[in-house]
């Protein structure tokens, strides 16, 4: 029987990475938990993002934990492995004194929906005896790559080629996540990712942002040894089923400019004409790249829409914007759902990170996916060679991805034979996406089974 209590059957606690590439798809998953009716839920960001970009949400109540540097986040210090292990002990007791307040109020905690790379608030969690449940931002296959390392099932630094995984196709060196591909990069990062599975076993639920048949295979085999359930694509249902009223946009941007800049623009261009170019909120392309990325899409004579952040703007070549402002139109933000969603965009030249590659296959896009780091690397193996819908720029020996590279690459995908086949699998799993999220889809099942257990649990 539900609580009768305020209308409320469960409560559910969000705690994401205090980054916007982890904030959004868990902010998604909570409007959707929150349409399915006497579920209430509450994002636990932190206390500078609460101050510095007021993020607004009219289903999700929104909170704040410390991560240790109320004033300036992450930026305050410059070392990652500083500023994680203050997290870990700020966080730690913060989110503890949010549950606590939650507890005497009208609505206490039921569950703790926690990020995966954040494993000491299950221990938080667990101490409260509440459910606790780990959301896996990144695709099942690179989830499972991470869990072969952390169980040393993958002996690291890798010797044999190609790698064989249950479940995933063969992969080189290079379609491995970054932190494996160059071992010993960013060591902090691969500790952190290696580290969700420290006591994963110990959750009630694994949540991954994906749809099962995106990923059935390793979702098959990953699933006998860590029961997950798929819950995605967690983006604005706008674009998917509809379903969720008034959910057009994420409601967090780190940056912000009027949108209807981007889409008048687009809404000039002819169908599948303009090549939008962005990578996310923290790429930063050496001064070369962005000059050979430049020229690779002033050669292609398309039209182009490049998002281009305000830090990174000195490293384009000099008067190239008046140069190409017959044809191009950079901006310093730009609303990537609604640009994606466009008729006018025919291709997407990506960094392939996921939030990125699951926007653009769910809203049936083709790619050129130029991998910078992190999962990038083996999201791309997946769009070029799993899932089709793209191609791979390749980088030459002084690690530059040259301009007649970028230029061809666009050229296949949208004038090519190849981009035609692209198109038509595009066109597939965007339909699968849709079909995933919808009634009796998966994702949908499967959020409406973890609601129903949130509910019984709490009676």
């Amino acid at each position: 029987m539900e609580k009768e209590k305020g209308g409320y059957g469960a409560h559910v606690l969000a705690l994401p990475y205090p980054s916007q590439g982890h904030i959004n798809p868990m902010l998604q998953f909570c409007k959707r938990l929150v349409s399915k009716r006497n579920i209430k839920a509450t994002l636990a960001i932190t206390n500078f993002i609460s101050n510095s970009m007021h993020p607004q949400s009219s289903s999700v109540q929104l909170d704040a934990i410390s991560d240790g540097y109320d004033e300036g986040g992450f930026m305050q210090t410059g070392s990652v492995q500083t500023y994680l292990s203050t997290l870990e002990v700020a966080g730690s007791k913060t989110l503890a004194e949010l549950i606590k307040k939650h507890q005497s109020s009208e609505h206490p905690i039921t569950c703790v929906l926690y990020d995966a790379v954040l494993p000491w608030a299950l221990d938080v969690t667990k101490q409260f005896g509440l459910i606790g449940a780990s959301f896996f931002t990144q695709p099942c296959a690179v989830n499972y790559i991470y869990y072969y390392a952390h169980h040393g099932l993958l002996k690291l630094p890798v010797s044999e080629l190609p790698i064989s995984i249950p479940g995933l196709p063969l992969l080189e060196l290079q379609d491995m996540p970054s932190f494996i591909y160059v071992h010993g990069s960013y060591p902090a990062y691969f500790e952190l990712v290696l580290n969700q599975f420290l006591n994963v076993d110990q959750a009630d639920y694994v949540v991954v942002n994906t749809f099962y048949k995106l990923e059935d295979e390793v979702v098959d085999t990953m699933s006998k040894i860590s029961p997950l359930i798929t819950i995605g694509p967690a983006i604005p249902s706008f674009y998917l089923d509809n379903r969720v009223e008034n959910d057009k946009d994420y409601g967090l941007n780190l940056f912000h400019l009027d949108p209807s800049v981007c889409t008048n623009w687009l809404n000039t261009k002819p169908k599948g004409s303009v090549v939008f170019t962005s990578f996310g909120s923290m790429a930063n392309l050496a001064e070369e790249q962005t000059e050979e990325l430049a020229w690779g899409l002033k050669g292609t004579n398309c039209y182009f829409l490049w998002t281009v952040r305000a830090s990174e703007e000195a490293k384009l070549p000099k008067k190239f914007i008046e140069e190409t402002s017959e044809k191009g139109l950079i901006v310093g933000w730009s609303p990537q759902l609604e640009v994606l969603s466009s008729e006018a965009v025919g291709c997407f030249f990506s960094h392939c990170g996921w939030n990125s590659t699951i926007e653009a296959l769910s809203l049936g896009v083709p790619m050129v996916v130029m991998p910078q780091w992190t999962d990038q690397t083996t999201n791309a193996k997946f769009v070029q060679d799993v899932w089709k819908v793209g191609i791979r720029v390749k980088v030459d020996k002084r690690g530059m991805v040259g301009r007649e590279e970028i230029q061809s690459c666009i050229m296949e995908v949208m004038k090519g034979e190849r981009g035609k086949e692209m198109k038509k699998n595009a066109i597939k799993w965007r339909d699968l996406a849709k079909e995933a999220v919808n009634e009796g889809g998966t994702s949908d099942r499967n959020i409406d089974d973890f609601v129903q257990n949130l509910k019984s649990s709490s009676s």
